[in-house]
C-alpha cells in the first residue's frame, strides 16, 4: 500500500451576508482541503485555518506537503497515528487527518461512526445558528428571521459592552428560542457572575469562553446559574487538567484540536473530568462538519452550523431542517 497526497488546494467559500465576532468580521472563508490516495481509494479532509493562532490557508497546504512524503510506507491507521507527531494541533493536522479516516473507511467498507467507536449510526441534531455581533436592534431583527425559518437554538457573539442589551433585544425578537451566548475572551474586566446571573433571568443556557485564554482562574470560585464552556482555552486532551476545574464543558473544535483523532480522545477526557461536551466548528463546508457530527452524537450541545453561514454548500451537503442538522440521505 502507498499512500500518496493526491492533492492539496486552498478554497474561497463566501459569507451569506457578513461574519461578525468580537475580534472582527470576514465575507468569505478560506479552507485547506487535503485529498489522500492508496490503491485507488481516495479520503478527503477539510480544515479551517484558526485566525487567532495566526494560521492561514496558503500555510496549512504547505506544510500538508511537506509531511505527506513521510506517509508513503504506512496504511491509513498508521499514517493517522503518524500525523499526530509530524503536525501539531491545527487546521492542516485536521484536513489530512479526516482524509485519512475517510481513506479507511472506503478500503474497509465501513461507516465512519463505526470505524470512530459508536454504537449505532448518528441521528439528527438540533444545532445552534449563530447570530453575528451587531447593535442590539440588528441582532433582534438577526434572531427574528433565524427564528422564521426555524432555528430553535441561537448562538449570540458578544463583546464585553453593552452584552444585556444585546440579548435582551434578541429575547423579545425571539421570545420562544433558547439562547447559547459566546463571549469570544471579552469579559476579563467584567464582574462575571453578575453577567451571568442577568443572562441567565434573560433565560440564556451557556455562556462560551468568558475570559481571555490564560486567565481561565478568573472563574475560580464563581458559582454561577448556567455552565461556563470553555473554547480558545481548550484545543486537545492535554488541556483538560490545566482548566478543567474552572469550567463546566468543553467546547470541541475538530480544527482546534488537529483531527477527529484527537478530538475523540477530547471527549473521552472530558468525560473523564465530569465536563459537558460541545462540540463547535469553524466557517466550513459540509466537508468539514462530516466527522463532527460523529463526535456530535456524543455532545450534550451541538454548534454546527458552519456551512449554513455559507452562501452555497458543497453538493449533497448536510441540510438543515427545523433547526436540526441532517446527513444527506436523511
Amino acid at each position: 500500500m502507498t499512500i500518496q497526497l493526491k492533492s492539496v488546494r486552498v478554497e474561497r467559500w463566501p459569507v451569506a451576508g457578513e461574519f461578525v465576532i468580537a475580534r472582527g468580521a470576514t465575507d468569505h472563508v478560506d479552507v485547506v482541503v487535503a485529498e489522500v490516495e492508496a490503491d485507488g481509494a481516495i479520503g478527503r479532509g477539510e480544515g479551517t485555518p484558526i485566525a487567532y493562532q495566526g494560521e492561514a490557508a496558503a500555510g496549512c497546504r504547505d506544510q500538508l506537503l511537506r509531511v505527506a512524503p513521510h506517509l508513503s510506507d504506512l496504511d491509513a491507521a498508521e499514517a493517522r497515528a503518524a500525523v499526530q507527531d509530524l503536525l501539531g494541533a491545527g487546521a492542516a493536522r485536521n484536513a489530512l487527518d479526516c482524509a485519512l479516516w475517510d481513506l479507511e473507511t472506503r478500503q474497509r467498507g465501513l461507516s465512519l461512526w463505526h470505524l470512530a467507536g459508536l454504537d449505532a449510526p448518528p441521528t439528527p441534531r438540533t444545532t445552534a445558528f449563530t447570530i453575528s455581533l451587531a447593535a442590539p436592534d440588528r441582532m433582534a431583527a438577526q434572531a427574528l428571521a433565524a427564528a422564521s425559518e426555524g432555528w430553535r437554538l441561537l448562538k449570540l457573539k458578544l463583546t464585553g459592552e453593552g452584552d444585556r442589551a444585546r440579548v435582551a433585544a434578541v429575547r423579545d425578537g425571539a421570545p420562544d428560542a433558547r439562547l447559547i451566548v459566546d463571549a469570544n475572551e471579552s469579559w476579563g474586566q467584567l464582574d462575571l457572575l453578575g453577567e451571568a446571573e442577568a443572562l441567565a433571568e434573560l433565560g440564556v443556557e451557556l455562556i462560551e469562553q468568558p475570559v481571555p485564554v490564560g486567565t481561565d482562574a478568573l472563574l475560580d470560585g464563581i458559582y454561577a446559574p448556567l455552565p461556563f464552556v470553555a473554547d480558545e482555552s481548550c484545543h486537545t486532551a492535554a488541556d483538560i487538567a490545566r482548566i478543567g476545574t474552572f469550567y463546566d464543558g468543553v467546547n470541541i473544535k475538530l480544527d482546534k484540536a488537529g483531527g477527529l483523532t484527537e478530538a475523540l480522545r477530547l471527549a473521552d477526557a472530558a468525560d473523564a473530568a465530569g465536563l459537558g461536551i460541545m462540540v463547535g466548528c469553524m466557517l466550513s463546508t459540509s466537508l468539514a462538519i462530516a466527522p463532527a457530527f460523529v463526535l456530535a452524537q456524543r455532545a450534550r450541545w451541538v454548534d454546527l452550523d458552519g456551512p449554513a453561514l455559507l452562501a452555497r454548500d458543497r453538493e449533497d451537503g448536510f441540510r438543515f431542517e427545523g433547526g436540526r442538522i441532517k446527513l444527506p440521505s436523511l
